[in-house]
Formats: C-alpha cells, structure tokens, sequence
C-alpha cells in the first residue's frame, strides 16, 4: 500500500535533489549538470554580499513568524469558544463556513482580496464613507505585511483549530465536574483544565512551526505583491522564482534555495529535540 506513496516521492522528492549541484556551477544548460564548470562556494558568497539578501530574510522570518504565531493563538480561541457550542448544527454551520478557505487557493482567493483592497475596493468605500479617505493597502510598505499575515491567519486558523478541538475532547470530564464542585467559573474552568490539557499539543504544534520559519508562503505573496512593495513583501521564494526563472541565474537561485532548505533541515532536527524534551514524544 505504501508503494506508490514511496515511488511518488522518490520520483518528485529524491530524484530533482540532483540539481542542488547548480549551487556549486555555473550552470549552462547546454553542458548540463556535469558539464558545467564548478566554482565551488562562489553563489553562497556573492548571496551574503547582496544588500538586499538580509531585507528579505527579515521580511520572510517577519510574515513567516507572524502568520504562525496568530494562526496558533487564533486556533487555540476559536477551538475554545466553538466547544462550548452544544447546538450540533450550528457548531457544524460554524465549522463549515470557517473551514471552508482553507480548500480555496490563493490564486482564487488572491482576486477576492485585490477587489476588497485596491484602491477602489470595498474596503476603500467604506473608508470613504466614514471619512478616513482611500489607503493603498496593496501598494504600501507599511500594509502591505499585516495584509499578507492578516489575510492568510483569516485563511487557515479554522482548519488549523481541528488538532486543539480534538484535544479538548480528550479531557477527563470528570475534571470539570471536580472544578465546578470547587466553585470554578468559566474562564478558571478554561484558564485551569481546558488549557493544560491542551498543553502537549499546543507544544508539539509550535515546536513544528519552527522548521516552517523560512516558508512565508510563494502562492499568496506572488499573487498580492508588486514592484512597489518588493521593500517588505519580496520574500525568499519569491526571490528565487524572479532570479532563476525570470533572470535565468540558475546557479546562483539554487544557492538561495539550497541555504533555505540547509536552514529548515537544521532547524527540523532542532524541532524534534525540542519536542522529545518538552512534549515526550519524537516528530520522527
């Protein structure tokens, strides 16, 4: 049963590794992988020599950082609140509207937020009416990033609240009773069961996020940014896409990659020491 899984991933995972030897040529597809003359380590130093390098890797670890931190927070509440629902189909009517974006790609959801956002989008309309005047929210280095973390929080925090509101349902009941015999109200109840019992997962959830600090997400950028927000919005994948698809510097993008990839791979085998210390179990 696994078979296919495994020849899968061979074929679009394993096999494609071979280009990571582009980092260490200059790439000419006419000598192709073997041909092309090496220059060892030459990428990576002229990558760190770049001003811009280190604007975009604040730029990816600020919206990488701060879509995760708000999904977590935004999941762990909803999870909270939508337990206390106990009409069933009105928790199902909830759950399916919050969902519901999570299956929509961002090249279709990208429009629903240009036509809200632009300069003559609804938001503007009603920032109009009440006499705040037109922003630019898609053309603004100040916006631009909480539009990008705010957008994509809105996006994925019903889907990513499924993993706390099955570990809600996991809690002794008993515990509940023995806090309400105590005299315990709602929020002491939330503050002092619901919370701890969902501790380990809240830990192994974050400590998973952290191999995804670099991943700031190409699809959603690279359909709301423009020229005029490369300031704080060009992020690392969207830079490697421009460099080695538009400008043809192959060699020189796979570095880029490659020192993204280098970092997660660290940052992965971290993750997994920090989740056997803090949550007793191992990612792998």
């Amino acid at each position: 049963m696994m078979l296919p899984g495994m020849i899968f991933l061979i074929i679009f995972s394993y096999i494609p590794m071979v280009g990571i030897i582009m980092a260490f040529e200059n790439f000419t597809a006419s000598k192709g992988f073997f041909g092309s003359p090496f220059v060892g380590l030459k990428h990576f130093q002229y990558m760190f020599s770049l001003p811009d390098i280190w604007a975009i890797i604040r730029n990816t670890l600020c919206i990488a950082i701060g879509k995760m931190t708000l999904t977590t927070l935004l999941a762990i509440v909803f999870a909270v609140l939508l337990n206390e629902i106990r009409l069933n189909w009105m928790k199902k009517a909830i759950q399916t509207v919050v969902y519901l974006p999570h299956f929509l790609s961002w090249v279709i959801l990208a429009t629903v937020v240009v036509n809200m956002f632009n300069l003559d989008g609804s938001v503007n309309q009603i920032l109009s009416k009440i006499g705040i005047g037109q922003t630019n929210f898609l053309g603004s280095n100040t916006l631009f990033q909480p539009l990008l973390i705010m957008t994509d929080v809105w996006k994925e925090f019903g889907y990513s609240s499924i993993v706390f509101l099955a570990a809600i349902t996991s809690i002794d009941p008993g515990l509940y009773e023995a806090a309400a015999i105590d005299g315990a109200n709602w929020w002491q109840k939330t503050w002092h069961v619901t919370l701890p019992g969902m501790l380990s997962i809240i830990l192994l959830i974050s400590v998973m996020n952290i191999a995804n600090v670099l991943n700031a997400g190409f699809d959603q950028v690279y359909n709301l940014y423009s020229p005029m927000v490369y300031e704080t919005g060009d992020i690392i994948d969207t830079y490697v896409y421009r460099m080695g698809l538009l400008s043809h510097q192959y060699s020189f993008s796979t570095a880029v990659g490659l020192f993204k990839s280098f970092v997660g791979m660290v940052l992965m085998l971290s993750v997994n020491g920090l989740s056997k210390k803090f949550t007793d179990a191992r990612i792998f």
